[in-house]
């Protein structure tokens, strides 16, 4: 289970705590040398490099490369450290929060990062006009804020909230002076002044895109950061299908790749470049935070609607034969929206739902399908039972397959519409699906709210991508809000993921606990490869080119 510290508060209370000093990151290693590349997997090219317009892993990754936020978190103890702010005073009403801006702190164009800077993103995310959607959901509960003089803002919340300082503390700040005037709902893949550790390099545009480190990030030679940030060059690369995506990693045209199937996993990682350990192949297991993945279900249209329909569909969904036939067993099946919140004083109770398509058959009759001979489908009020499956690859090709045939058996119809990338996210923006397959990440702070809450249903691109509604985890959500105590927080999450668990907003799927990881053997790392709590993207930041493993690569390849 992931410890995690709680943000605890009392009056009139600055962070970073007293005594904080800048200290090199414990994570890193001080062998660790700058220059070099990395050329890294990332799945199919995003509508946007922007993650304020674009809210996935990918968006993410670059750019937080970009822009930093107002204030960081040790990647250990997780207390609040400074980063473009150098220190948040908290008042002794548990509502104002006051930023002073690190003196130090630079745009890649020499101008300071001021309040000015911070006012205007908050502002520019908070637009209505804005295609912002899950960013505004934190950020919905303070008032615009007032710059108090050119370092110095504060924020007034409408309301008491444990996340209120991890919302403000993570706001990446934009450059009023470079984004002013354009419309932002197009800045999508020009980023011309930065504060972060990287700069946008060349775009191959649904090919790859090239980050060039920056000699001179204001924050380079403070001591947490002389080991990180190492090489000249991160490249990603973009691919539609991982199979292809594979091929190209063991082509030496990428240098990182994490393998999420099972069956390359076990079948297709060895040959002459393994087992001479050109390409390396670990496991790597630390405190990185269990996310879910599922079948969507779209509640807000007949007949997902329907319970029953939903725990039908569960029913019909074989986890155990597609893990023993499909995954080697190498998976958990899920029981839990919120797994690493379960262990040995907190043992999940949620019921497992097993395959059983008689009682899949009772349900739906329950429900008023009936077998309609002229189709061969169930049918009520004439309407045959016909859904329609949103994919967007060929990843879950296999998997869909068994469960079609198992939906046909009972008479339901599944229509498969397959799409790419920027077309799956059109229709999702716009809930237009019946199921479709999603995968969530998690963050160390559980808060249910974008994904569970109510209000949430409707937000267009939102993360409530199921529609799901239900008062009783609204009041419990409402709960959590005030709870600053961590654990008693997790009690109130837990009481969410039974009701979840009985609700089946998604027919859950499995998991697996580490990151199963291949990369070329010419890096150096640090002892703890992915740190304490990340996964393979921590690598683009603690890893480094080693000119000498390189060296030995290719002695070793040319001469066999």
């Amino acid at each position: 289970m992931v410890v995690v510290l709680a943000v605890s508060v009392r009056a009139e209370e600055v962070f970073p705590r007293e005594g904080w000093a800048e200290a090199p990151n414990p994570l890193a290693s001080e062998f660790a040398e700058k220059g070099g590349m990395l050329v890294a997997y990332m799945g199919p090219y995003p509508k946007s490099f922007n993650y304020y317009l674009d809210q996935n892993t990918m968006s993410a990754e670059l750019f937080g490369q970009f822009y930093e936020t107002l204030l960081a978190q040790h990647p250990v103890t997780l207390e609040m450290e400074p980063m473009l702010a150098d220190r948040c005073t908290l008042g002794g009403d548990l509502k104002t929060f006051t930023f002073h801006m690190d003196p130090l702190a630079r745009w890649s164009d020499g101008t300071p990062v001021t309040a000015e800077d911070v006012r205007w993103t908050f502002e520019t995310i908070m637009d209505p006009k804005s295609l912002t959607g899950p960013h505004k959901i934190g950020l919905e509960r303070f008032e615009p804020p007032e710059v108090l003089d050119e370092a110095t803002i504060r924020f007034v919340a409408k309301e008491v909230h444990w996340e209120n300082l991890l919302t403000l503390a993570g706001l990446q700040v934009l450059p009023k002076h470079a984004f002013e005037g354009r419309d932002f709902n197009l800045q999508n893949f020009e980023f011309p002044v930065v504060s972060g550790p990287y700069r946008l390099g060349e775009i191959k545009e649904g090919i790859q895109v090239s980050l060039e480190r920056r000699t001179n990030w204001w924050a380079g030679e403070l001591p947490r950061f002389q080991k990180v940030a190492n090489f000249d060059l991160l490249r990603f690369r973009f691919f539609e299908e991982r199979d292809n995506a594979f091929e190209a990693f063991k082509k030496g045209e990428i240098d990182l790749f994490p393998v999420y199937t099972a069956h390359v996993w076990a079948n297709q990682t060895s040959g002459e470049k393994f087992d001479r350990n050109w390409i390396v192949k670990q496991r790597i297991e630390n405190q990185n935070p269990v996310g879910f993945q599922g079948v969507a279900l779209n509640l807000r249209r007949p007949p997902l609607d329907d319970l029953r329909v939903r725990l039908a569909l569960a029913h019909l969904y074989h986890r155990e034969k597609m893990n023993e036939t499909l995954m080697y067993n190498a998976y958990l099946l899920h029981r839990s929206y919120f797994e690493d919140l379960y262990d040995g004083a907190h043992p999940c109770e949620n019921e497992p739902i097993p395959f059983d398509k008689e009682k899949a058959r009772a349900l739906l009759a329950e429900a008023g399908w009936q077998a309609d001979p002229a189709t061969g489908l169930l049918a009520k009020n004439g309407q045959p039972l016909r859904l329609r499956y949103l994919s967007r690859g060929s990843t879950d090709d296999k998997f869909t397959a068994i469960f079609q045939e198992d939906l046909k058996d009972v008479g339901i119809e599944l229509v498969v519409d397959k799409k790419d990338w920027a077309a799956w996210t059109k229709d999702m923006d716009e809930y237009h699906f019946d199921l479709t397959w999603a995968a969530w990440s998690a963050g160390l702070f559980k808060n249910p709210e974008s994904m569970w809450a109510s209000k949430e249903a409707d937000r267009p691109s939102g993360q409530n991508i199921t529609g799901y509604q239900n008062p009783e985890v609204d009041a419990l959500i409402d709960a959590q809000r005030t709870e600053f105590d961590v654990q008693n927080r997790h009690d109130l999450v837990r009481k969410i993921d039974a009701i979840l668990a009985k609700d089946i907003p998604y027919v859950l799927l499995w998991y697996t606990r580490g990151t199963r990881l291949l990369w070329w053997n010419k890096f150096g790392m640090p002892a703890a490869p992915l740190g304490k709590y990340g996964d393979e993207r921590a690598a683009h930041a603690y890893w480094w080119y080693d000119p000498d493993a390189a060296a030995d690569l290719a002695h070793a390849m040319k001469t066999g």
